[in-house]
């Protein structure tokens, strides 16, 4: 059952013709309930991105609503599973300054951090971005006839869905957290930079709240390392990638030696233990990528990853050879990771 005023109607059909999903003159994107996973409805692209009536699902009667634009979809019994995570890292977030007041910030990401907080971070992301955009999106834009529709996982304040957005692409942005300073509450301030804003959806990777087989790609946006089973979000994220789509992995980090990895969560716990009172470990994410953790996510999905290494400058090349000299663990490595999800 919908909850539909008139003017919505045109926007939302039942999903009888997924085919039509990918078609550029009716962009759709069919939803998922996110409590029990039944088909709903498909609800063209731009009316996603805009306040739309709640959706009732037919099967469990649960409602499907926004919250200041922002699509909730969290199954209700995994609020509780969240809730320490949340509060833990917004607390974290705010006090390394993630945010700001002011548009300008957010309009200015990733290329210059105003708030001269975490300068070093936002170089990282920039340089992600670019070998995104000049590199890889062009070949996946040559196999397709319309928009790239794309799913930006762990999008944060929205940056990337920003910027996808302004080179015509169509982003969704999924993040757990909606805060108003880092979260999926700070893109209201790309609203007056985009022709309409891209849709947002409150929602865990693990349980995306849309249907199968219709997205061109789907973008972990630094995000994969928070994944508490990697096979179970990897698999979530292919059922929503189109056949012949492609997944990506970007800025997760990535050690040679399992043991590094290890010393590394060791460190970071200890750090914020110091910091603030707590060892930031809420939940059981898997934290960091080997080759032998990739290589077995080739395996149980079929896929084939091919990495790319973008050039993050002088100093960041060294950092192995200076942390070998100085007989510290390997430092962590940022590649971007990319398979083409197989046709069946």
């Amino acid at each position: 059952m919908l909850a539909l005023n008139a003017a919505s109607v045109a926007a939302v059909r039942t999903i009888s013709t997924p085919a039509r999903i990918h078609d550029y003159r009716a962009p759709y994107i069919g939803l998922r309930c996110p409590q029990c996973r039944a088909e709903l409805a498909a609800i063209t692209y731009h009316a996603l991105g805009q306040a739309h009536p709640s959706i009732e699902c037919r099967s469990c009667l649960n409602v499907f609503a926004q919250d200041q634009g922002i699509w909730l979809a969290f199954a209700e019994e995994r609020l509780d599973h969240f809730r320490q995570f949340l509060r833990d890292y917004e607390l974290v977030r705010n006090a390394e300054g993630r945010g700001s007041d002011h548009a300008p910030f957010y309009l200015s990401l990733p290329f210059r951090d105003l708030t001269g907080r975490n300068p070093w971070q936002w170089s990282i992301r920039a340089r992600t971005f670019q070998y995104l955009q000049r590199k890889l999106l062009p070949k996946l834009d040559a196999n397709a006839s319309h928009p790239l529709t794309i799913l930006d996982l762990g999008s944060g304040n929205g940056w990337l869905s920003y910027r996808l957005a302004q080179a015509g692409h169509r982003p969704i942005a999924v993040d757990i957290h909606t805060s108003a300073l880092d979260g999926l509450g700070a893109a209201v301030h790309y609203r007056h930079a985009l022709p309409i804003l891209f849709p947002r959806f409150q929602a865990e990777m693990d349980r995306l709240p849309f249907s199968g087989d219709q997205f061109d790609c789907a973008i972990f946006n630094a995000s994969f390392h928070y994944s508490e089973d990697y096979h179970r979000t990897l698999s979530e994220a292919i059922r929503c990638v189109r056949p012949g789509g492609t997944v990506i992995i970007a800025d997760s980090p990535t050690y040679c030696r399992e043991e590094s990895g290890l010393q590394m969560v060791a460190e970071r716990r200890q750090s914020f233990q110091r910091r603030f009172g707590f060892s930031f470990d809420s939940l059981a994410s898997q934290e960091y990528l080997t080759a032998e953790r990739l290589l077995a996510l080739e395996g149980r999905h079929n896929l084939q990853w091919t990495a790319h290494q973008p050039w993050y400058g002088l100093r960041w090349a060294f950092r192995p050879l200076i942390a070998a000299l100085k007989r510290r663990r390997e430092p962590s490595q940022f590649r971007i990771y990319t398979a083409q999800v197989k046709t069946a």
